[in-house]
């Protein structure tokens, strides 16, 4: 019987098969993607997601659907226990992170504070 440990964020089905899918149309098999935390925005960190090839020392990485999620030891402190996911909506599609850390966010859902 394995047992299944939780994993410090989650990384939603949409998102992954969206990944799968820009992945595929970039036709580079390596790519990986990278959520990250920065300072700025409107309420003080906000969030990026970028496509890498690497994964660095220290990297955290979760495997779904083929593709991999990518995130910086720094970063994650800041998104435990929240989501990446991807939505498609009235505002357009994007990615995002359901975040149960962040007090405050602003309007656009890119930015938080704790």
């Amino acid at each position: 019987m394995s047992v299944q440990t939780a994993l410090p964020i989650e990384f939603s089905d949409s998102a992954a098969h969206k990944v799968q899918a820009l992945i595929a149309e970039e036709e580079n098999p390596n790519l990986k993607l990278r959520v990250y935390v920065t300072g700025g925005g409107c309420s003080g960190f906000q969030y990026g997601f970028t496509f890498d090839e690497k994964v660095n020392d220290g990297d955290m990485t979760i495997d779904k659907e083929g593709v991999t999620l990518v995130v910086d030891p720094m970063s994650l402190q800041y998104l435990v226990g929240g989501e990446v996911d991807y939505v498609e909506g009235l505002e357009g599609s994007r990615f995002l992170v359901n975040n149960p850390n962040a007090t405050t966010t602003c309007g656009c859902g890119s930015s938080f504070s704790i």
